[in-house]
């Protein structure tokens, strides 16, 4: 029997008062709860006992999350301690999936939560964790039988049939079965007469695992070890498969010889196809947004490309100008919708990475002002900006910080009333700095700021001030300062207008004393468009062409090939200084013709950029290992490609 301490309910929540509600509750139902401040002394209480833990998700996001995991990681074969996770997105959520691949026994619980709803989940992990409990006596009686094995062989049957959820065995030296329980028939199939004698190995073990050898070597490390952990697929008397999880322990009578082995498995095929399946529909969604980022890129490319000739060619009353501006900033919106919807997959997989140097504050201020001042002035705001009074420097990706700013920048403009206020300021905080970004706009409703930052959380989807978004670009920027070291907090109060969010970063000492560095001059060859031979390869005919027609209008010597064989005829008749290199080809495709350009030593000399609708980090290590020189996704602007030139 379990004791009283070990049937209690562990409950770890994000306030005292969610604990204690949720302990009062609980202990209306007849169960004992003992509250845990934070997971160090939870890890501590679990040692001493416990029927269950109850934790909300947000705890799941605090480093000392990993202590869980271990402690989950390190319990003994008998154990499966459940989990009860209390969450709000469910398998959304990060925190939730990664709890899932981690932490083992699982219960979901979503808020808002039924009474009704709480109560049984913790009744039914209790009822598991005491058939767990009585496993352990078992398995540390069985222990005890092993050494009296000659005296004591009828009442280990009676305990072991007692438990029918695993299937618990012994087995001679020769590998024949010499115990049965009624576990073996529930998981493997074998009514008693069937199993005794039967030589277990060639009946249980997939006939993979017989050819690779696997039954002998998990012999072997058991009588070397003492016990070997096994969790694969085996096989049932019916031939079926399912996924089984236990251990096998050298069995040694009184003296100490060794006379074989038992075996203790149970069946978890539900949680393995459940942990497959959740697998099989991440990458799927992975794979999807890929395709589909590709695909709206594509013609993302001629439109962009057309609409930087149409500038070009504005007429002098500025009509044409202002509709091409108008056209230019709902394109740029769209690249920035589909290359939000690949951030959603590097979130949910923690692939998000960060190319760290020192970074001038002021200068990513400034590129975040660039990115959102066409949107600030569309709504006529007025815009207050303090830049840092002296020089400073965080370590960090200035393309990301760049992207953190600007996000706020922009929810602020959207959220704001026309011809509202912004600000824009820095402070110094010890070693940190703090850059603010505050409104006087619509603000945040109470009950939404504990969920602001979450994924897909909008404040008011029906509102015109959405105007489209994906409910992601908070979430990136939480996930992209905490990568920086960093914080984020949000201010808003119902009674002030607007919101205020100031994220802090450590700062670094700036050494006024480095040298300056100088450009390269023998990097300086063909870095503008005049004069230069460019050839552009792509099976788009109408991006091919857009992008010849304003490559030409910049000044370049353009030629334009739509195949791979093409390309390869074009490049030994222009000789180009460089070439942009569409990838997915039909026939031959942009790596294998980047291959056969590298072979020709006369083509040296030759700048080959990768232009291409995929754009996923992967694809990225792929084309540089192929033997492009850099990578630009689709749709490229001038300004882009200009500084690839300027910086080959």
């Amino acid at each position: 029997m379990a004791s009283d301490i070990e049937q209690r309910v562990l409950i770890i929540a994000p306030t005292i008062k969610d604990a204690e509600l949720t302990s009062h509750i609980l202990s209306e139902s007849n169960v004992r709860c003992d509250l845990c401040l934070d997971i160090p002394s939870l890890v501590d209480e679990v040692a001493l006992g416990a029927g269950a833990i109850l934790i909300a998700e947000e705890i799941l996001l605090n480093t000392q999350s990993q202590l869980l995991v271990e402690l989950v990681q390190n319990q003994p074969p008998w154990s499966d301690l459940p989990i009860i996770l209390v969450t709000r997105q469910g398998l959304e959520s990060t925190a939730v999936t990664t709890a899932l691949k981690t932490l083992g026994n699982v219960i979901l619980v979503e808020r808002p939560t039924r009474v009704i709803g709480l109560t049984n989940a913790v009744h039914n992990a209790l009822r598991v964790r005491k058939r767990q409990y009585q496993a352990r006596n078992l398995l540390v009686e069985h222990e005890r039988i092993a050494q009296e094995l000659r005296f004591s062989e009828q009442r280990y049957r009676m305990l072991v049939e007692q438990v029918k959820d695993y299937a618990i065995f012994m087995i001679d030296l020769s590998g024949k079965a010499t115990s049965w329980n009624e576990g073996v028939l529930r998981v493997l199939g074998f009514a008693e007469n069937e199993f005794m004698g039967l030589e277990v190995s060639r009946h249980i073990f997939t006939l993979e695992d017989q050819l690779s050898g696997i039954p002998q070597e998990e012999f072997e490390v058991a009588a070397r070890d003492g016990s070997a952990s096994n969790d694969r697929w085996m096989r049932r008397k019916d031939g079926s498969h399912f996924w089984a999880s236990g251990i096998t322990s050298a069995l040694y009578d009184p003296q100490g010889k060794h006379i074989g082995y038992t075996k203790v498995m149970r069946d978890l095929t539900l949680s393995k196809e459940a942990e497959d399946a959740l697998k099989q529909a991440d990458r799927r969604k992975d794979e999807f947004l890929a395709t589909l980022a590709h695909e709206l890129r594509n013609p993302l490319a001629p439109i962009r490309n057309s609409l930087h000739i149409l500038k070009l060619a504005a007429d002098e009353d500025g009509t044409l100008k202002n509709v091409c501006d108008m056209l230019e900033r709902q394109v740029n919106h769209l690249v920035r919708l589909v290359d939000d919807l690949l951030e959603v997959s590097r979130i949910t997989r923690g692939k998000i990475e960060l190319r760290k140097e020192a970074v001038d504050l002021e200068t990513t201020m400034r590129s975040a002002l660039e990115i959102s001042r066409p949107l600030i002035d569309a709504a006529n705001h007025q815009l207050t900006v303090e830049f840092p009074a002296e020089p400073l420097q965080v370590w960090g990706d200035p393309v990301r910080l760049g992207q953190i700013f600007a996000n706020l920048l922009n929810n602020a403009a959207k959220y704001t009333n026309e011809g509202g206020e912004i600000w824009f300021a820095t402070r110094i905080e010890g070693d940190e700095v703090a850059i603010s970004v505050r409104d006087n706009g619509v603000g945040i409703p109470a009950e939404m700021m504990p969920n602001v930052f979450e994924l897909f959380m909008q404040v008011d989807r029906t509102t015109k001030r959405a105007q489209g978004g994906l409910g992601i670009g908070l979430t990136l920027v939480k996930t992209m300062v905490e990568m920086h070291g960093g914080t984020i907090r949000l201010h808003s109060e119902p009674s002030v207008p607007g919101s205020e969010f100031t994220v802090r970063l450590p700062l670094l000492k700036v050494d006024k004393s480095s040298p300056e560095i100088k450009s390269d001059p023998a990097k300086e060859k063909c870095t503008s468009f005049k004069g230069c031979r460019i050839l552009v390869v792509d099976d788009n005919v109408d991006a091919a062409t857009s992008l010849r027609i304003l490559l030409k209008l910049q000044g370049a010597q353009v030629e334009v090939a739509h195949s791979g064989p093409a390309a390869l005829e074009a490049i030994v008749k222009s000789r180009p200084h460089v070439i942009l290199l569409d990838i997915g080809m039909p026939g031959m495709d942009g790596f294998e013709v980047v291959e056969r350009i590298r072979q020709d030593q006369a083509n040296n000399d030759v700048f080959v950029v990768a232009l291409t609708g995929w754009g996923q980090e992967e694809d990225r290590r792929r084309t540089r290992e192929a033997g492009f020189d850099h990578h630009l996704v689709k749709p490229a602007n001038i300004a882009e490609l200009q500084e690839v030139l300027a910086n080959r």
